[in-house]
């Protein structure tokens, strides 16, 4: 399968949070879009590897993605070296998608950057014939995606361009809301973190309204990009609500 667009981020949720807005758009396009969880996300104070990957299939479900696989790579203490790219490379040359939207270059977490750096070097060396993987005992060919975009995370970054997810906004909360075990439910006997604050979902749904506001739309998301998109004409830029 080929894929257009393959979301590559640390934690199942990342992308929900990051992205789910966008995936879900291009999804609805027709466009095949997926999802490479890299870890279970197995460190994680609530939940067990075993609900999140449930959550995961549920929540891409909802998104309309067409694959979503998780690499099983060590949370928490992961090394962006030869033998995780080589694992990623696989995947890359498997999918061959055209963008890779990946984690923020810095954050709260430090294995949201980690994350982004492996993916981003994952990303150059697939493109390098002299770098040799195989797939169910067949060599694989170089395939370099055209670009690869970061999320924004907790930390406040300021985005390189903003998409507009007015009409996703909402199945991307419910996407979110797929993780039971991870946000907020006063029924919950598991102990209060972060992200488990009734304030968490609510500081999402008004930072994508800030993003959409910035376009004058009703929602957005934020990503940041290493090198500068080209467009062919400054009509590109025009969106439809704001022409």
């Amino acid at each position: 399968m080929k894929l257009h667009i393959l979301a590559i981020l640390t934690h199942p949720d990342d992308a929900e949070l990051g992205c789910g807005g966008t995936l879900i758009k291009h999804a609805r396009m027709g466009q095949q879009v997926g999802i490479l969880d890299l870890t279970q996300g197995e460190l994680g104070t609530r939940g067990t590897p075993e609900t999140r990957l449930q959550e995961a299939a549920a929540a891409g479900g909802i998104m309309g993605l067409a694959v979503r696989e998780n690499a099983g790579i060590r949370d928490g203490f992961f090394r962006n070296d030869e033998a995780h790219q080589k694992q990623l490379i696989v995947y890359l040359r498997r999918w061959q998608p055209d963008i890779v939207i990946t984690n923020a270059p810095e954050d709260r977490h430090p294995d949201h950057g980690r994350g982004a750096a492996l993916v981003s070097d994952a990303c150059f060396l697939s493109g390098l014939a002299k770098v040799e993987t195989t797939y169910e005992g067949a060599p694989q060919a170089a395939w370099r995606p055209k670009r690869v975009f970061h999320i924004i995370q907790d930390r406040q970054l300021s985005p390189d361009f903003i998409v507009d997810i007015s009409d996703a906004q909402e199945t991307k909360m419910d996407a979110i809301r797929a993780y039971k075990s991870q946000f907020h439910d006063p029924e919950s006997g598991e102990p209060i973190t972060y992200i488990a604050t009734s304030a968490f979902l609510e500081q999402i749904e008004s930072r994508d309204r800030l993003l959409g506001k910035r376009i004058g739309t009703t929602a957005g998301e934020g990503f940041i990009t290493k090198n500068t998109p080209g467009i062919d004409s400054l009509d590109a830029l025009l969106l439809p609500d704001i022409a």
